[in-house]
């Protein structure tokens, strides 16, 4: 048998991780609560502690008094820990208020990326998405001087940011138009367009597009790829942007449902919203499809426990980590990989609302 090349244990692992956050001063004096590094480096008490008795056996921490640990001094250099270990995810909201697809494919980019002996930070930050975002992101990568950043979400003034600082990062999405970064997204421009193909092969001539109207490059390539479908066909296009709020998406579902002649078809960006639709349409009494016939554009656990069944397009989320954590960690490891931009089609899911 060929012999496997030991891997670092946890606690090896989250010791390295904390000697490369003492040594770039992250903190002074006393380290934070066991509550907070538990948090940090996502491991539980007993292996935190078992960490925090090795770094005390080193002579880096003092044994804990009134529940504190003193800094004693700074953890030897080693050619390990001149390379970091950590890759940084941003994003604008924090992972409780992530959609099902994104949390799946964090979790499997976090297993990935530890079989390579790389650990995954998740920073939230809405200073990062602001419309002058160069403070905060000059601040933040300070203090996390990652291997590469995976930016979700990420707006265009931050992409340039990243172009033009030349710090090392992914985009879990669309790049921006004129931006060059590697990137891994969903093909929304070929989802949008098959959506509305099939809506026409259908009979439907009125044909409406809900989207947030947001800077995101995946909700742009989706109405460029709606328009498409339209080009040669005797049907009219109606895109109607909105807030990613309930409330607004409601409002501009009546403003829809005022017009003259009225849509009979309605494909709707994120599948949150699809829920609010329906839901919304059942309301008012109206049966669907007979009265509308209803595609989402993405795929959620929950739309499988909506009746009547959504029509809709249901991604990967190990395929997309899968894609992303490749790019990642050439990117970490290299400095360099391709900017060709990666792009997966999702598979459509036949239900009861077309």
């Amino acid at each position: 048998m060929h012999a496997v090349p030991p891997r670092p244990s946890l606690i090896t692992h989250s010791a390295d991780f904390l000697r490369e956050a003492l040594q770039r001063g992250e903190w002074t004096g006393t380290l934070p609560s066991e509550r907070t590094l538990c948090t940090r480096l996502r491991i539980s008490r007993p292996t935190l502690r078992a960490v925090l008795v090795q770094l005390e056996r080193e002579g880096v921490l003092s044994a804990v008094e009134n529940k504190k640990r003193q800094i004693l001094a700074m953890p030897k250099s080693s050619p390990k820990a001149a390379q970091s270990r950590v890759i940084a995810l941003l994003t604008p909201v924090p992972q409780q208020a992530m959609p099902p697809f994104v949390l799946f494919w964090v979790d499997a980019l976090r297993e990935l990326l530890a079989e390579a002996d790389y650990h995954l930070e998740v920073h939230a930050s809405t200073h990062c998405f602001a419309a002058k975002p160069g403070a905060g992101l000059k601040k933040l990568t300070q203090r996390v001087p990652a291997a590469a950043w995976v930016l979700f979400r990420s707006t265009p003034v931050m992409q340039r940011w990243f172009v033009d600082q030349g710090v090392p990062a992914v985009i879990a999405g669309s790049c921006a138009e004129g931006i060059v970064l590697p990137s891994v997204d969903l093909d929304y421009r070929a989802t949008c367009r098959h959506a509305a193909t099939m809506l026409m092969q259908k009979g439907h001539r009125r044909i409406a597009l809900l989207l947030p109207g947001s800077s995101h490059g995946g909700d742009g390539e989706s109405e460029h790829g709606f328009r498409e479908a339209f080009m040669s066909a005797d049907a009219t296009p109606l895109v109607m942007l909105h807030h990613e709020t309930a409330e607004q998406v409601v409002e501009h579902l009546d403003l829809l449902l005022k017009r003259k002649p009225l849509p009979t078809a309605i494909v709707i960006a994120r599948s949150i919203h699809t829920l609010t639709v329906v839901t919304h349409l059942l309301r008012l009494g109206h049966r669907l499809p007979r009265d509308f016939a209803i595609v989402s554009r993405d795929d959620d656990a929950f739309l499988d426990h909506v009746v009547p069944r959504i029509t809709r397009y249901s991604a990967d989320a190990a395929k997309f980590a899968k894609r992303l954590s490749k790019l990642v960690l050439e990117l970490a490891q290299t400095g360099r990989t391709s900017t060709t931009p990666v792009r997966l089609m999702p598979d459509l899911r036949r239900g009861e609302t077309v």
